[in-house]
């Protein structure tokens, strides 16, 4: 067996004509008419003859190829077949490549344009960055499997549920982004991993809203003209959500409609119409208080710069030691609506910016009910002020 391997030597092979050289064992020596050379390996599995290549010479030396030779020599007389092993190799190797974190970079630029304001809020990101990638960011998307996921959500699965389903969310969109790139994922590892953390304990619960026949004397307390207390108030009595009330700018007010632009609408995704909200005199009066404070256009600034926050309204409520939050006016108003009046479903849903009805019914009825919502809002104005207001019917509704 000695006898018929290493046949070869360096200077055979440096003075080698052009065509096939053996070295025994199934290792080759290839030497073309150009000069160029290169190595490959001949063997038999199970019946069926299998030459891979080795590599070129001189990259790959006599003793560089004789050592891979015998190497795929070995997993043959086992049965199995080194071209196939061999790519199983290069593709586990492929995986070593891409971290989690750049492949989620990368899910997070792809879908910017479908996000609001180009997802520069971060809040689809946010989930990833805090409680994602600290454990998971530096290793290899194809190593990424149900009980990393488990092992990096479990500390959040019943404290912060909200926050752990979109972690969850955010981390199977980029599993799916990696697969679509062409990576080798696992992509029921998310699944699996909610399988394995279980049942949640905690039960979601609504943000708490303060009773609608409450909404007068808190409205009342708003009393200092500061921005804040403005805020608040514009932020009752139009039953807009905090973001685009915040970034509220004198360029979309035109006489007495506020035009709030689509992307800053949520739920809304892609090309979507503009929001026209009417103003009411109680609404124009606060609007014209906010104009001392206009910075930039905007006329909720913060103190340093850009605009005020969700929380700074947040806070004010909270140092009042009331359950209530800002985003729960809504409800305020949408109860009101469902108690005092009778106007109809699609007003009362439109009135919160809410899409109603399916693509094809909207195709038809492309009414927003602007009119019907001022007479809506002048009812609810007049609630809130402390005037009263008697039931309120609609009959025809746009």
């Amino acid at each position: 067996m000695a006898r018929e391997l290493n046949r070869l030597n360096a200077k055979k092979i440096d003075n080698a004509p052009p065509g096939k050289h053996a070295d025994g064992g199934g290792l080759w020596f290839v030497k073309h008419p150009n000069g160029n050379a290169q190595w490959f390996l001949r063997v038999t599995v199970h019946g069926r003859r299998r030459e891979m290549g080795l590599g070129t010479y001189p990259t790959i030396k006599l003793a560089e190829a004789r050592t891979e030779a015998a190497k795929w020599r070995a997993l043959v007389a086992k049965g199995l077949d080194p071209i196939n092993e061999r790519e199983r190799e290069r593709a586990e190797a492929e995986k070593r490549l891409h971290l989690f974190e750049d492949v989620a970079d990368d899910a997070f630029e792809s879908r910017k344009a479908e996000l609001k304001g180009d997802g520069k809020a971060g809040r689809w990101f946010s989930p990833l960055k805090v409680h994602v990638l600290p454990k998971m960011g530096k290793k290899p998307i194809g190593e990424i499997d149900q009980r990393l996921i488990r092992d990096t959500l479990a500390p959040i699965w019943h404290t912060k549920p909200e926050a752990a389903r979109k972690a969850l969310n955010r981390t199977d969109i980029c599993m799916r982004h990696a697969a679509a790139l062409g990576y080798d994922v696992d992509l029921q590892a998310c699944e699996k991993a909610k399988a394995l953390l279980g049942q949640r304990r905690h039960t979601p619960q609504n943000i708490p809203a303060l009773p609608w026949q409450d909404v007068p004397a808190f409205y009342a307390s708003l009393s200092d003209g500061t921005v804040t207390h403005l805020a608040l108030r514009l932020l009752i009595l139009t039953g807009v959500r905090s973001a685009p009330l915040r970034f509220m700018r004198t360029d979309q007010i035109d006489g007495d409609v506020w035009t709030i632009p689509g992307e800053q609408m949520k739920g809304r995704k892609g090309k979507t119409p503009d929001f026209r909200v009417p103003l009411v005199p109680e609404t124009l009066a606060i609007i014209e208080q906010a104009k001392a404070f206009e910075r930039g256009g905007y006329l909720f600034p913060s103190v340093r710069v850009g605009v005020i926050s969700d929380a700074t309204m947040s806070r004010l409520m909270e140092r009042r030691e009331m359950a209530a939050r800002p985003h729960g006016f809504r409800s305020s108003l949408r109860d009101w609506i469902a108690e005092t009046t009778d106007v109809p479903y699609d007003v009362a849903e439109t009135v919160l910016g809410h899409i109603v009805g399916g693509k094809v019914e909207r195709a038809y009825k492309r009414t927003d009910f602007l009119e019907p919502r001022r007479k809506l809002l002048e009812r609810w104005a007049n609630h809130v002020t402390g005037k009263g207001g008697q039931l309120l019917r609609l009959v025809d509704a746009g």
